[in-house]
């Protein structure tokens, strides 16, 4: 019923801002007969569209600087193993069907800024016409997967058959809002405020109790605010992402042009900056209107009578407290047909930030720790994603994951075992007033949310402090 709740409310809001539509003239109304696809874009935007398609937007892989690891490789979405999905390969487009005939799964390509076709790093025409312009800049846009004349399937507006129907929402064009970032972002990994937990639909319009600076009747700041870069790059990376757009501009708090390094009016708050993300004490928890995914057990499959679907088995939880780590900027990666590195608590670390507290450039920040259980490679101790797609109507899970090391490392008939992972997210929406931000206490008490051990103290930082300054 929750699901069926939040998609009723898209569904509204889908429906009130077309009404809305209705009144307001768009700044494209008048510069297109009709529209015919991406090619009606690249008539005036052909540059835009050469850009967007080295965009990781539309890659889902690139440079990866901020990957110790990465040994100059380009890494992304399409050739690295995730703990939610855990791979596009195998798993890019499909209508995979359950046995009452409904369609349970499109691909990972839903959440792609493209009309089907896997992109490429070689710039062609067939690939910018692959671009999906209207995802992303137009208002009340809705697509599905068709059947081609060729065989296969792409992904076209729902209107694609009602030619006044989509040049009426084909000249809708914007920049992109918050409600189209958040449809591919809030959705991603399977479910609403499944994978990031801080992004969650509520943004859309919130108010300041919720986020001060994505309220509507606030400041009512959108996505590209903060994370717009240039030539359709986007600024920002966390600490989970692999390739980045501008990893020469980092996204931070005090670089946005927003916030001094030194903000408070106490010289105590400001002097704690230096070394504690503004993160920690400004988002004392997320998951607080939708709950996240916390946990996924790919090795326990769990039936879904409403939907007549298996998924993995996914704990999910609601106003979560955050874990606190170090963090440089820098992230080292468990990465596909490479051995396993363990963490202290024997997991794999999928994705680990780095830095301590002699790192003098780390500070702590705010995290969602995910925890997972996946497939390992017997003997070469690799981890083996899995095909969800095949999975998800059967529940079948050995043969999905020797199917997808069949694909990802050529191996036949691959045997494995099961291991804990362990993913780092960082935390950065959902920013309430800064009167409920953390207090001292919150931190620096017998019973505070800091394991000081675990991050590099003997103890709380403060009891030494006052103990140092007794003996003056």
């Amino acid at each position: 019923m929750k699901y069926l709740t939040t998609f009723a409310f898209l569904f509204l809001t889908l429906v009130l801002g077309m009404a809305q539509d209705q009144e307001k003239k768009y700044s494209h109304a008048d510069y297109f007969a009709h529209y015919e696809g991406t090619a009606t874009c690249l008539q005036c935007h052909q540059k835009d569209g050469e850009n967007f398609f080295h965009s990781q937007h539309y890659q889902w892989q690139g440079a990866a600087p901020q990957i110790i690891n990465a040994k100059n490789r380009r890494l992304g979405k399409l050739n690295t193993i995730n703990d939610f999905c855990t791979s596009p390969r195998g798993n890019w487009i499909g209508l995979v069907k359950n046995s009452r005939g409904d369609t349970i799964s499109r691909g990972c390509s839903a959440c792609h800024a493209g009309l089907g076709k896997l992109p490429t790093e070689k710039i062609s025409d067939e690939q910018l016409q692959n671009i999906d312009c209207l995802i992303c800049h137009a208002n009340g846009y809705r697509r599905d997967l068709f059947a081609t004349p060729e065989g296969g399937l792409a992904w076209q507006p729902i209107l694609w058959k009602n030619r006044e129907g989509l040049d009426a929402v084909a000249k809708r064009i914007t920049l992109p809002t918050r409600a189209t970032c958040l449809r591919c972002h809030n959705a991603s990994g399977g479910g609403v405020n499944f994978k990031r937990g801080d992004l969650e639909y509520k943004l859309v319009d919130c108010g300041r109790d919720f986020d001060v600076h994505m309220a509507s009747e606030g400041k009512n700041m959108q996505c590209i605010s903060c994370h717009a870069g240039d030539g359709h790059r986007v600024r920002g990376r966390g600490t989970d992402l692999s390739g980045s757009d501008m990893p020469s501009q980092p996204l931070r708090c005090d670089s946005s042009g927003c916030h001094s390094a030194t903000p408070h009016q106490s010289v105590a708050l400001n002097h704690h900056t230096k070394r504690v993300n503004c993160t920690v004490c400004h988002i004392p928890s997320f998951a607080r209107a939708e709950a996240t995914d916390m946990a996924r057990d790919w090795s326990q499959p769990v039936y879904h009578a409403d939907t007549d679907r298996y998924t993995a088995k996914i704990t999910l939880q609601t106003n979560v407290q955050p874990v606190y780590a170090w963090f440089n900027g820098f992230t080292k990666a468990q990465l596909p047909g490479e051995p396993v590195a363990r963490l202290a608590n024997g997991s794999v670390g999928i994705m680990v930030p780095q830095g301590s507290r002699l790192d003098r450039k780390a500070q702590i920040f705010a995290f969602k720790l995910h925890q997972g259980r996946m497939p390992m490679l017997a003997e070469k101790n690799w981890l083996i994603p899995i095909m969800v797609e095949q999975f998800f109507p059967n529940g079948k899970i050995e043969p999905a994951i020797k199917e997808a090391a069949k694909e990802m490392y050529k191996i036949d008939d691959a045997q494995f075992s099961w291991v804990n992972t362990s993913r780092y997210m960082g935390i950065f929406h959902g920013v309430p007033p800064a009167a409920k931000a953390l207090n001292c206490l919150d931190c620096h008490s017998p019973n505070g949310r800091m394991d000081w051990k675990a991050l590099g103290y003997p103890g709380d930082p403060l009891n030494v402090l006052l103990k140092s300054r007794a003996k003056k």
